[in-house]
């Protein structure tokens, strides 16, 4: 798995069949959701894997129909000079699920298995002791009831050039790109290593890796919410019976005049 691959040959997914799809496992995270708030579950799901592999997608169709009170994301920033001397996990502790929440982390601690150590941003006794903690910081997570999910994005190298370029193009994509993003192409094989020894060490039988084949991001995302929706034993909750009260008779309330407020432009009527 550390040199390159070809991109998958699977005919691409009808948009039609992906868009029917979507809505109605979308239509189980709401469950899931509720499910969750109901019992006062915990659930964290990581998302990890190489630039322009599709986890920002994946994770928007997550989060897409999902209360936010209950489901966030967390995509944390460098660490500050602070955050330096910490234990490397302890920023991201606070950001655990309490009670009732679902927490999607868009690259998590992983950060050291993978650019850091690819990168020289961290010193070899600290990836080693990564290594060594990360296991038992898993396990402990695991043991204190929160459900834990790690899914992989795997991305072949001429589907994610093949990406990166539509991002130059593309002036909406365009800040998805940065230095470090394009570093990681003429360092393939050392991130390919590198993912290798982080599974070796973190594919835990508590909290498993799990590889989402993701050159056609249709089928991943499809996969991915899939495989989620049937790792975690939730059900339905019934939602509570809800009923419009009726409009109260007016007693003379009038709308201030327009002229005394500021309308936003009407834009629309010029297209």
């Amino acid at each position: 798995m550390g040199g390159k691959r070809r991109a998958s040959t699977s005919a691409s997914l009808p948009g039609a069949v992906y868009e029917r799809e979507l809505l109605r496992l979308q239509t189980e995270l709401v469950k899931l959701q509720e499910w969750v708030r109901a019992e006062g579950a915990r659930l964290v799901v990581i998302f990890e894997g190489r630039d322009a592999a599709g986890k920002g997608g994946t994770i928007k169709r997550v989060s897409e129909h999902l209360n936010p009170r209950v489901a966030r994301t967390v995509a944390l920033p460098r660490p500050t000079e602070r955050e330096r001397t910490q234990w490397y996990f302890q920023r991201y502790v606070e950001h655990l699920p309490a009670a009732g929440e679902i927490v999607l982390f868009d690259r998590s601690w992983y950060n050291r298995a993978g650019v850091e150590h690819v990168m020289g941003f961290c010193t070899k006794e600290e990836y080693q002791l990564f290594l060594r903690q990360c296991p038992l910081f898993e396990r402990m997570l695991v043991e204190e009831g929160i459900m834990l999910r790690k899914y992989w994005f795997s991305v072949s190298d001429a589907v994610q050039q093949d990406r990166f370029r539509r991002r130059l193009k593309d002036p909406t994509r365009r800040w998805k790109l940065s230095p470090m993003d394009l570093e990681s192409i003429t360092r393939w094989e050392a991130y390919s290593r590198a993912k290798d020894e982080m599974l070796v060490h973190t594919d835990l039988s508590e909290s498993p890796w799990f590889v989402v084949e993701s050159d056609d991001k249709r089928r991943a995302r499809l996969n991915m919410i899939a495989h989620l929706l049937g790792s975690v034993p939730y059900h339905e909750v019934p939602p509570p019976v809800l009923e419009l009260p009726p409009r109260p008779p007016s007693t003379g309330y009038e709308r201030p005049p327009r002229d005394l407020q500021t309308y936003v432009p009407d834009h629309a009527a010029g297209l």
